[in-house]
């Protein structure tokens, strides 16, 4: 028996939740997978996992040799690296997961610089709104907007996301220009919904006395940050985008600035990564390197976005108002 081979394997189903999908990611045969895992059990002693028609459960002694052998193939690949004078160019195939416009926008054009510095390293990179579960679909780390309350997770903030209201000038020609978040109800709003409740996202306001927050009327919603960005400068209505993105609109002439004394809260965003899983090398780099992408990225930070001064009081706290 391949004990490392079996090792991989037990953690790719404590992972993925089923001996299918764990037989597919490391491109074995079912029948085989199976036998490793009989093997496995009969040479340590024990049952690692309850087997069900459906999905498998980890045991006691199961959940205990995970911990431990996801941190031996840890180690053991960062010992085979520093071996093959790999630890100054690590190799190997990251998977990441990033929101649609800041992987257009910020990730995929810096990323010449970082292959010309870690040429050994595959990059997988899907774009998505959604968190999904990083564990069960394999992924090494991601950047998520908002909070993130999963404590399975490790969460490295990297900064804020900044966001501005803003319309096409043909829209404002159309239908005038707000100057106040409640007058917002008379206009058509291009809202964003929920990938995994359906239903649209909160509008919120805050100067240095008020915030306000609600769901304005609209007659289009959209998911995907792209589809959104062509949408306002199509003079669909109304929008809230973020701030990196309004400037090189600002720039075209696409879009104009709205509501300007009244600016959308910022959201934090955070690199993440299974708390479970001791990173391998080249996902460490590859996560300093987006953390200082980000901590540095100029139209993220607000050190060149249009207009800098008041989006940078990062959101008062004055008084909610929920505007019905």
């Amino acid at each position: 028996m391949d004990k490392l081979q079996a090792m991989r394997l037990f953690t790719r189903i404590v992972e993925t939740g089923t001996m299918r999908r764990a037989a597919e990611s490391l491109g074995i045969p079912n029948a085989t997978a199976t036998t490793l895992l009989k093997r496995l059990e009969k040479t340590l002693g024990v049952t690692l996992l309850n087997r069900t028609t459906r999905r498998v459960g980890v045991t006691p002694e199961g959940a205990a040799y995970y911990q431990r052998a996801v941190a031996i193939l840890a180690e053991l690949e960062d010992a085979e690296a520093s071996l093959s004078q790999r630890s100054t160019n690590p190799l190997g195939r990251v998977r990441v997961d990033a929101p649609t416009l800041i992987a257009r926008s910020v990730i995929v054009p810096a990323l010449p610089a970082f292959f010309a510095h870690y040429p050994g390293i595959e990059l997988a990179l899907a774009c998505n709104e959604r968190h999904f579960d990083l564990v069960s679909e394999a992924i090494d780390c991601a950047l998520w907007i908002g909070d993130v309350r999963d404590t399975g997770l490790i969460a490295r903030r990297v900064g804020f996301l900044y966001f501005v209201t803003c319309a096409s000038p043909k829209y404002l020609r159309r239908n005038g220009s707000p100057t106040h978040p409640s007058e917002l109800a008379q206009h058509r709003c291009l809202n964003h919904f929920s990938p995994s409740t359906g239903e649209a996202v909160e509008w919120v306001f805050s100067n240095e006395r008020e915030r306000i927050h609600a769901v304005f009327p609209g007659h289009l919603a959209l998911e995907d940050e792209n589809s959104y960005v062509t949408a306002a400068e199509a003079g669909l209505g109304i929008a809230q985008l973020p701030a990196f993105v309004v400037k090189e609109a600002m720039e075209r002439g696409a879009l104009d600035l709205v509501l300007a004394e009244w600016f959308p809260e910022p959201l934090p965003l955070h690199v993440v990564y299974p708390r479970s899983r001791q990173l391998s090398r080249r996902v460490r780099v590859f996560v300093d390197w987006l953390a200082t992408l980000i901590g540095e990225h100029d139209g993220i930070q607000l050190r060149s976005t249009l207009p800098a001064a008041p989006l940078q009081r990062n959101g008062s706290r004055g008084q909610s108002t929920p505007i019905a």
